[in-house]
């Protein structure tokens, strides 16, 4: 991939200790970059099957977040660069950067993929597997390729704020009104009355039929 100027861009992992992407570390330039690479998108559904059905009916649950994966190629044969012959480095180098545990924040660093304008995803590591292909006499590596895998790191707030207010499949509160009653409000929520039972057991409601105006009801999700 090149920039406006024909300069060749290289893919580079960058690792940052502040969900902000603010705070950089360090970073991991490709020796070479993938041929490819692949995105992988996934919906996860609830299956319910109601008794004395043949068929069961699916739900929405969520979007799981964007996954990235793609192979790493390290050489120490100086045919692809003299300056970078030390696989064993190069890896440890990756590893510091995606997958060691930073104590400051308690967790492997938060990262960055980026590969000239076609790739900005911030994201952390899920999985690492290295092949070790060639060695030398002493048995120390020559080659080596890397699978590793990524998924999008979603920051909690933007999470909320793109999040539909009306789903039943988040936890709402309600202030009850005057005149307000569970069935209505169940409705309201859920677009089903009859999970009324469900919200009065979760709100440990003795009376159902009555609500103190002024006090605070929660709608658990539907699952």
């Amino acid at each position: 991939m090149k920039d406006a100027s024909g300069r060749l861009q290289y893919l580079t992992l960058v690792g940052y200790k502040d969900n902000a992407f603010s705070n950089k570390i360090d970073s991991y330039r490709a020796l070479i970059n993938p041929d490819k690479y692949t995105q992988n998108y996934e919906i996860a559904f609830n299956e319910e099957q109601g008794i004395g059905t043949s068929n069961a009916s699916i739900k929405y649950k969520k979007s799981a977040p964007q996954g990235v994966s793609f192979e790493l190629i390290f050489d120490g044969t100086g045919i692809l660069s003299s300056a970078r012959t030390d696989v064993q480095a190069e890896i440890t180098k990756l590893k510091k950067i995606a997958y060691d545990y930073n104590g400051e924040i308690h967790k492997p660093n938060y990262l960055k993929l980026i590969w000239g304008k076609g790739l900005s995803f911030p994201c952390q590591l899920t999985s690492l597997s290295i092949n070790y292909t060639l060695f030398k006499s002493d048995g120390s590596p020559l080659r080596a390729k890397a699978s590793v895998s990524f998924k999008e790191y979603q920051n909690p707030k933007k999470v909320a704020a793109h999040a539909d207010a009306k789903s039943p499949d988040m936890t709402h509160e309600w202030l009850v009104r005057a005149g307000d009653n569970l069935p209505m409000l169940s409705h309201k929520i859920y677009g089903d009355s009859s999970q009324y039972l469900k919200v009065a057991k979760f709100n440990k409601l003795t009376n159902f039929r009555y609500l103190v105006p002024g006090t605070t009801i929660y709608f658990p999700p539907l699952i």
